[in-house]
């Protein structure tokens, strides 16, 4: 196993999920006793994200690598910086976290469908199909992402106040699901591998909800 300074890598990937999660801490407090509601809202659920996978242990005795828990945290934790500024200092900004966002729903949408290959012999899927669902997938939840974003921005102009989710225009939505096809390219070609251990684990809750029927 590699080790960085006498540690394993699992273990250094946690310990820097954990320092991202003391981070956003923080914001979040700060957040809450200056009254920024917007800020607290863009900051707990990226916080809340970060601790899935010790969810997942806990609930389904699924032990998540530590590369995957930082894959996870890293685009919480960028997400929730960006709210403080980030988005609208750096153009390019947006465009990394949609991408790392993306490969995280492409794992995602691969992982249910080979879960549901796996739980019924007569499905079997090619492998290039794979990656069409993934990129189907991911860009069908960009486009309800990017109208989470338009309603948020409507809102916010009807009731007055800051937008929850910021809307930069029809360039801007056009760029965000370019980026997420480029994300689901990515992890449908490379990065399928990290997400098998899901797979298995949606698997077998397939296996728990028939038998309970």
């Amino acid at each position: 196993m590699r080790t960085v300074a006498g540690r394993s890598v699992d273990s250094v990937a946690w310990i820097v999920v954990r320092a991202m999660q003391a981070i956003l801490a923080v914001i979040v407090a700060y957040a809450a006793v200056t009254r920024q509601f917007g800020l607290v809202i863009n900051t707990g659920i990226p916080l809340a994200i970060t601790f899935l996978p010790r969810a997942l242990e806990r609930k389904y005795d699924y032990e998540m690598g530590g590369g995957l828990a930082l894959w996870i945290a890293s685009a919480a934790f960028l997400h929730a910086i960006g709210s403080l500024g980030p988005y609208t200092m750096f153009g390019w900004y947006d465009q990394v976290t949609h991408t790392l966002s993306a490969t995280l729903v492409a794992g995602a949408g691969y992982a249910i469908v080979v879960a549901i290959e796996a739980d019924h012999d007569g499905v079997v899927i090619p492998g290039r199909l794979r990656g069409v669902f993934i990129l189907l997938f991911v860009l069908a939840i960009g486009v309800l992402w990017e109208i989470a974003e338009f309603a948020s921005s409507g809102l916010a102009t009807l009731i007055g106040g800051k937008a929850v989710l910021a809307q930069f225009g029809a360039s801007d939505i056009a760029l965000d699901l370019l980026f997420n096809a480029i994300g689901a390219t990515i992890v449908a070609i490379w990065g399928t591998g990290y997400f098998d251990g899901l797979s298995r684990l949606l698997a077998r809750r397939i296996d728990w909800v028939e038998e309970d029927r």
